[in-house]
């Protein structure tokens, strides 16, 4: 368990540390151009200076559009060191989800960040700073959640809470100096900036930048033993899956790692025969900075639970199936939203995910979907990624996204919305069902589609199916 005593007292120390103890150890691969701690510190301090110029103050927010790329981590750093807040949206998000973000955020400036450099837009002149904390309970980021049911809130997540996880990540997947971690994930998304960005530099180890995620590119790196850690989220093991073919693939990689979303068993046994190495799997929301359990190193599973708890962090799950998280990891609350603050922050600083979950024998957990998600079909439960994993299992099926509708009777439908590896037709899907779901779980109607709605992280939009 990580000793909180012992964190430091913002995110940017995660450079500045680095930096006294190996200044010439790689931090950052951005294309063909390396970055060392001590340069990356250099630009920290650089971008903090031409933050202060530009009229940002501590408490301001500052709304970075942006893809993966060092001139974004050094931002987000370089935000942090000035004591303002963080909002990084990712630049793939439409002009009307962009706007809707800064209209609620009102942030000091807007500014732009890519590999081809870096632009800061006008000045707000009327936004207001919110109040500066000199303890790790300073807001660090606000994160946007991907609105995958719904209107995205802002999720305000303290250097405390962002600390607690990039530590605890670092030392679960038993990071060292010489690691190699793929920045594919986008680090506008929670599980891209605190477990892969924070948790990678934690270490001192060394981040290789995609600006977003392409299979090819990324599978290219892989066979060119250019990485030993993969994090992603299940659709971004699909497409390596589909490009790769078959046979497994030579590789310097020895940890992987799901999370994001539900993983179904083929999906996870078939990444496994790819490259030879167990994939492990988690479970984490925004909310919780973002991790609640993993598997361990020392102890794959068969299953697809999402493993123990992490240390530090406890877990209880109430009458109605709902998991609640209580931690060092759990939010402030949601920005201007006392409502829903409320709402999912209950009495002795329990976190109501809104997610459904069962406990093992022995601990572990599995996540059977969310709340909101939950299909009632004649009296009967019906759960999203149980119908999603016999929808999986078919050698046709690349991934699929199950939703509830209301029906003219009152009850509820269940639809499947398909992407196909290969040609496949409506009824050989419903029998391939037949011995694997009761009838109630099987659905009234699957939809084929080229590709499911997605957010850049790679989580499937559900409500974008509605």
């Amino acid at each position: 368990m990580i000793d909180l005593a012992t964190l430091p007292a913002r995110i940017d120390d995660i450079v500045r540390i680095n930096a006294q103890r190996a200044p010439l150890a790689p931090a950052l691969v951005d294309g063909a151009r390396t970055w060392s701690y001590g340069e990356l510190q250099h630009e920290v301090e650089r971008q903090a200076d031409w933050l202060r110029q530009l009229g940002v103050r501590a408490g301001d927010r500052v709304m970075l559009v942006s893809e993966n790329c060092a001139a974004q981590v050094a931002l987000l750093f370089a935000i942090a060191r000035i004591d303002a807040w963080s909002v990084n949206v990712n630049v793939r998000l439409s002009e009307g989800e962009l706007a809707a973000i800064r209209a609620h955020c009102t942030p000091r400036r807007v500014i732009h960040a890519t590999s081809d450099g870096v632009a800061a837009g006008p000045l707000d002149a009327d936004t207001a700073p919110e109040p500066r904390r000199a303890d790790g309970a300073q807001i660090a980021a606000l994160v946007y959640t991907t609105g995958t049911t719904g209107n995205p809130k802002g999720v305000m997540l303290s250097h405390a809470n962002l600390l607690f996880v990039a530590a605890t990540s670092s030392g679960l997947r038993g990071l060292v100096r010489s690691d190699r971690a793929a920045g594919v994930l986008p680090i506008s998304h929670v599980y891209g900036l605190t477990s892969v960005m924070l948790g990678t530099l934690y270490a001192g180890a060394c981040l290789h930048l995609l600006a977003r995620f392409d299979a090819a590119a990324l599978l290219a790196q892989i066979r060119a033993n250019g990485l030993t850690i993969v994090q992603g989220v299940p659709a971004m093991y699909a497409r390596l899956l589909a490009l790769a073919g078959p046979g497994p693939v030579a590789s310097t990689l020895r940890f992987c790692y799901a999370g994001g979303s539900p993983l179904d068993p083929r999906l996870k046994r078939s990444v496994e025969d790819l490259f030879g190495l167990p994939l492990h799997n988690g479970y984490g929301l925004t909310e919780s900075a973002p991790t609640v359990c993993q598997t361990r190193l020392d102890a794959p599973r068969a299953d697809t639970s999402v493993g123990h708890p992490i240390p530090g962090v406890e877990v209880r799950i109430e009458q109605s199936g709902e998991l609640w998280v209580r931690g060092p990891n759990v939010m402030a609350g949601y920005y201007r939203d006392a409502t829903a603050t409320k709402a999912a922050l209950k009495p002795d600083g329990w976190l109501a995910t809104g997610d459904l979950a069962s406990m093992g024998e022995d601990g572990a957990l599995f996540i059977q979907g969310r709340l909101k998600e939950l299909i009632i079909r004649s009296g009967f439960n019906v759960y999203p990624p149980e119908v999603e994993a016999a929808l999986g299992s078919h050698p046709g099926v690349l991934q699929s996204a199950v939703v509830g509708r209301p029906a003219a009777d009152g009850d509820e439908e269940v639809l499947a919305f398909v992407e196909t590896r290969e040609a496949v037709d409506a009824q050989a899907l419903q029998d391939w069902l037949v011995p694997r779901l009761a009838p109630y779980k099987r659905p009234s109607r699957i939809v084929f589609m080229d590709a499911l709605p997605a957010a850049p992280s790679g989580k499937v939009l559900k409500h974008r199916l509605l």
